[in-house]
Order: structure tokens, then C-alpha cells, then sequence
């Protein structure tokens, strides 16, 4: 909106040229989001007490501790990050870019199913929620949607193509699969993200941390000459994605303050399903979406520590692990929760490090 409202006021004063700037655009977003959930997440923490009352149900078979500590938490803080990250970026992002309203779109979607399922979870008193088939069936729609237009706007003759990291030339035309392809990382993303919020803190830290590689992929790649150079498939107006990324770092900022241990609130379904259903989106667009694989390690991991749980138990009966997700392991392990969610956060910088190396080796 202020890129509008001002670019066209730069002959007159010249200092309102810095709205040109998606670096300057993208440090505004982050402070706007900041301040919005700085000031109105005390309030929705309050009202969000006093509706859901017991707050969200907490899981029996899980952790002993966490019946204890975690009981009347309330859930949905996923309404705090999406609201401050829609109003910042609305405020500070070119809307004229087919690009930000793609990925507002696929987090505003799953946003509505996380919220739907946190609102069964609430009221009905378990931890069900929405069925697992109904929430993949929304999210392939969604996702499947998102891939279409994507390939529309993106270049024609890279338009369903897929990129190797660390190789230069290695492009593989996937053809109609692209399109199955781009529905599973979007969708995968999602369900990963969404495994691992499980601990105070644990989830948004490595959202933000895959959301900075995203914003400075985004600018590469919307820029020509970064990406003729880096030898990346360049995606006119891809850089603009930068300000929704940096949006996504001030609103995860402000969420982490009331979320660090012991939480104020969760950020529920509402949240993890959305900001990972973005990431996905935003990979597809950028092409990177094996490199999200390596910057999303840590989801990718937590991810398939429950599927080789149910697949070990179903066909032997035995378990892997003593919980899956599998940073409810390393509680069991007797590591105190503090301890895991920094170590994981210390494992998925490590991953993001490497992520981001492939931009560079090739």
C-alpha cells in the first residue's frame, strides 16, 4: 500500500525514493509485524484465556510433565503471526506482484483449516480435531491451485522445471508432474512444520530461520544479476517475496516472546500449518524446492521420525523411538525441554548453513 501511496511521490520529494527499495521495504515490514504483535498479543492472549477456558487439550499418551506445565495454555497464536504478517505486509509489499498474493492465499487457506482444527480441538475437549484425510484433501486442493498459477507467471520455458542444487546446469523438466511435485512440497512442508510444534519455542525458531534463507533466495533470484552470477534460475519478481519474509521474521519475533518457555500461548495449527504452507509456496516459486529439504532439515526430520514410528509399529510392533515426534525422544531421554528446543534450533541453523551453501557450490 505505501509503495503505491508514495513511489509516485518521489519527483516531488525525493526522499520517498526509498519505497523503491525492497530492502528498505522489507526492514519496515519486520518492524511493523514486531510492533503489532508486541502490542496487541497481550490482549488475544486474554481474550483466547477466556474463551477456550481449560485452554488446549493436552495429549495423555504424551510427556507426564506436560499435564502438568501446559494445561490452560491457550492455542490459535497462529491469529497473532498471520494477522501481524497480512497487515505488515499488506501495508509495505508491491500488490501489484501476482507473487504475494499467491503466498497470502496458500497461508491465509491453511491458516482457515489450522484454525478449524484447533476450534474442534477446543471445544470437543480432545486432541482430533479435523480428520487427517480432510485436512490433506484442503491442503492438495490448495496447494495443487497455487502450483497452477505459479506456473502461469513463472518464465515460460522454466515454468515446470525443477532445479538440482549443486549443479549449475542440472534442470529436470517434470512436465504435468511438476505439478504433483509442487502439491507435495507445499503440502509436506505444511504437515512438517506442523510435527514439529510440539515445545515452547520449538517451531517458530526454525521457521525464522528457514523464512531469513527464504528472503535472501527471493531477492537472488528477482534480481538478474545475482542470479546470472550465483548461476540460479532467475524469477522476475520473485524479489518481492523479501518483504513477506521479513513480515514473517518480525510477526515470529513478537510470537516467540509470549511463546518462550514456560508459553503464554501456543501457536496451534492456526499457525504451523500456514507459515509451513508459505515456505512450501515460497520454495516452489524460487525453485528451490530440494533446497528446502536441506534449510527445512529439521522438519524434514521430524517429519520422518513419525513415519518410520508408525511404519516400525504397524509392521513389527515394536517402536524406534520412545515418542514420536522425535523431539518427545529426547524428552523421554530425560532432557528438559529448554535443552531440546535449543538444541534443535542449534541443528536447524546447522542445516540452513549448509542450505544456503548450495547457492554458492556449484
Amino acid at each position: 500500500m505505501l509503495y503505491h501511496l508514495l513511489v509516485p511521490l518521489a519527483d516531488q520529494f525525493s526522499f520517498f525514493n526509498v519505497f523503491r527499495y525492497i530492502t528498505f521495504r522489507s526492514g519496515g515490514a519486520m518492524l511493523t509485524s514486531l510492533f503489532i504483535c508486541f502490542t496487541w498479543g497481550t490482549p488475544l492472549i486474554h481474550w483466547l484465556k477466556a474463551k477456550q477456558g481449560k485452554g488446549q487439550p493436552i495429549r495423555e499418551d504424551g510427556p507426564a510433565s506436560h499435564l502438568l506445565t501446559k494445561k490452560g495454555t491457550p492455542t490459535m497464536g497462529g491469529l497473532m503471526i498471520l494477522g501481524s504478517l497480512f497487515i505488515s505486509t499488506l501495508l509495505w509489499a508491491d500488490l501489484d506482484n501476482p507473487y504475494i498474493w499467491i503466498v497470502l492465499l496458500v497461508t491465509a487457506a491453511y491458516g482457515f483449516i489450522g484454525f478449524m482444527d484447533d476450534y474442534l480441538k477446543v471445544t470437543k475437549r480432545n486432541t482430533k480435531g479435523v480428520s487427517g484425510k480432510q485436512k490433506l484433501v484442503g491442503q492438495s486442493v490448495i496447494a495443487l491451485l497455487a502450483c497452477i498459477l505459479i506456473s502461469k507467471i513463472a518464465p515460460g520455458h522454466h515454468a515446470t522445471h525443477m532445479a538440482v542444487p549443486f549443479f549449475k546446469s542440472v534442470l529436470i523438466d517434470l512436465g504435468l508432474f511438476y505439478f504433483v511435485f509442487g502439491l507435495l512440497v507445499i503440502v509436506g512442508a505444511s504437515n512438517a512444520v506442523n510435527l514439529t510444534d510440539g515445545l515452547d519455542g520449538l517451531a517458530i525458531g526454525p521457521i525464522m530461520i528457514v523464512g531469513c534463507c527464504f528472503a535472501l533466495i527471493a531477492y537472488l533470484t528477482g534480481n538478474a544479476k545475482f542470479a546470472n552470477y550465483l548461476q540460479i534460475i532467475a524469477i522476475p519478481g520473485a524479489g518481492e517475496l523479501t518483504v513477506l519474509c521479513a513480515a514473517m521474521l518480525g510477526a515470529g519475533l513478537g510470537f516467540l516472546w509470549f511463546n518462550a518457555p514456560p508459553a503464554k500461548i501456543f501457536m496451534g495449527d492456526t499457525g504451523s500449518l500456514a507459515l509451513g504452507g508459505a515456505i512450501g509456496t515460497m520454495s516452489v516459486i524460487t525453485k528451490h524446492e530440494l533446497v528446502l529439504s536441506i534449510l527445512g532439515g529439521l522438519f524434514v526430520v521430524e517429519a520422518v521420525s513419525v513415519i518410520l514410528q508408525v511404519i516400525s509399529f504397524k509392521t513389527t510392533g515394536k517402536r524406534i523411538f520412545k515418542m514420536a515426534p522425535i523431539h518427545h525422544h529426547f524428552e523421554k531421554l530425560g532432557w528438559s525441554e529448554p535443552t531440546v528446543v535449543i538444541r534443535f534450533w542449534i541443528v536447524a541453523i546447522i542445516f540452513a548453513l549448509i542450505g544456503l551453501s548450495t547457492l554458492k557450490l556449484r
